[in-house]
């Protein structure tokens, strides 16, 4: 018996240490084993991997960005455009073919995105995306398809408001540009490369961008959201599902998306939107100079006694500015009460003046401060190829 009792005793301590061993060095072995006995026919209880619903009265948990990517995403459309080339009535003349080459116009086509802003059927988009494009189609994420009539465009802002005529059209909800934070997260929403409706996520990397050419007027919010081609018109939101900004350009050397995108801020193009639709056009302030930021080694060689301003290389010849008597070498410090301390901040304050309106310019000239009126004119409407030039 004590024999027998000593084998036992033997036997399950070397197995509580093979046991212990294996458990330290090779626990995936363990956890291998089923230690639950399944008679012949017995399911196996597995746990849900979609948590069960909750209580009548009670919201589902969010998971990751799902309720801020359901609510907008049936609001961003894919936007389709083609022009049809104009055709030469002598492109058949041998001639004129041997001449000038072979004058037969390429038609054009275009993948991009929008957003309807209103159940009226308004839509928020790029100008670059319909620019001189005579059919436009949108496309809904519900399979529905309208063509879609140009209410208004902005080259300035490279903003363009299009119209369709749907029922039950889902409508975005605006948000608050002004508010967001670097840091905050978001999601950009469009149709890259035409493959179809696509939401990225990110986090807002700066604001006020400006001064990158892309645009006259500038103040982008940057995302490292995926933004590619394709994707332009579409939707930048929040984390609640409303519009912060529409989503412009990026920065890229391969044309693809390198984490450097710009959306143009709600505010903005709430702005822009309202002027197009009743008005057709924006309407801006202009005073005919031609603006460059002032450096300190320019405000040292001048001697001057400010630091921050806009140094004006150049005014328009009979214009508002040269009526109102600026001159080349002055330097702008405030406008209209408003304080400008770089090209982008003079002109957005000037556009944001009334035409026909006086305007108080205040300028640094040498050592001498002076305060000149000014009564804003209308600012032209710059041709495409020339907005990015800076004049104000």
């Amino acid at each position: 018996m004590r024999k027998t009792w000593l084998i036992f005793s033997q036997t399950v301590t070397v197995s509580v240490a093979v046991l212990f061993v294996v458990s330290t060095f090779k626990p995936q072995w363990i956890q291998a084993v089923s230690w639950r006995q399944v008679l012949p026919g017995a399911t196996v209880a597995v746990a849900p991997a979609v948590p069960a619903a909750p209580p009548k009265g009670q919201g589902m948990p969010a998971l990751g960005f799902r309720e801020a990517a359901q609510r907008a995403a049936p609001t961003v459309v894919s936007v389709v455009t083609s022009n049809s080339a104009a055709r030469n009535p002598r492109r058949n003349d041998p001639w004129f073919r041997y001449f000038f080459g072979d004058q037969e116009g390429q038609p054009q086509s275009g993948v991009g995105s929008g957003v309807i802003v209103s159940p009226e059927g308004y839509v928020l988009t790029n100008n670059h995306v319909v620019d001189r494009m005579d059919d436009i189609e949108v496309m809904l994420t519900d399979g529905r398809k309208a063509s879609a009539k140009v209410i208004g465009t902005d080259p300035d802002t490279d903003l363009a408001v299009l119209k369709v005529d749907l029922d039950r059209l889902p409508a975005i909800t605006l948000g608050d540009s002004d508010a967001i934070q670097v840091g905050d997260a978001v999601l950009a929403i469009g149709n890259p490369f035409g493959v179809g409706q696509t939401v990225t996520a990110g986090i807002v990397s700066a604001l006020g961008r400006n001064q990158l050419g892309i645009n006259t007027f500038e103040n982008f919010i940057q995302t490292d959201a995926a933004i590619n081609p394709g994707n332009s018109g579409g939707a930048l939101v929040d984390t609640n599902g409303n519009l912060v900004g529409i989503n412009s350009a990026i920065y890229s050397r391969s044309g693809g998306s390198l984490g450097i995108g710009f959306a143009i801020p709600v505010s903005t193009a709430r702005q822009v939107m309202e002027s197009l639709i009743k008005e057709g056009q924006v309407t801006r302030g202009w005073i005919g100079v031609e603006p460059r930021d002032l450096t300190p080694e320019m405000a040292e060689t001048f001697s001057l006694p400010v630091k921050d301003g806009v140094l004006i290389t150049g005014v328009l010849h009979n214009g508002p500015a040269a009526q109102g008597g600026l001159r080349p070498g002055d330097v702008v410090v405030a406008v209209a009460g408003a304080k400008v301390a770089n090209t982008a901040q003079l002109l957005a304050t000037v556009a944001a003046l009334k035409p026909g309106s006086p305007a108080v310019v205040k300028v640094q000239r040498g050592g001498e401060v002076l305060t000149l009126n000014v009564v804003v004119a209308k600012r032209p409407r710059i041709p495409v190829q020339q907005r990015n030039q800076d004049d104000q």
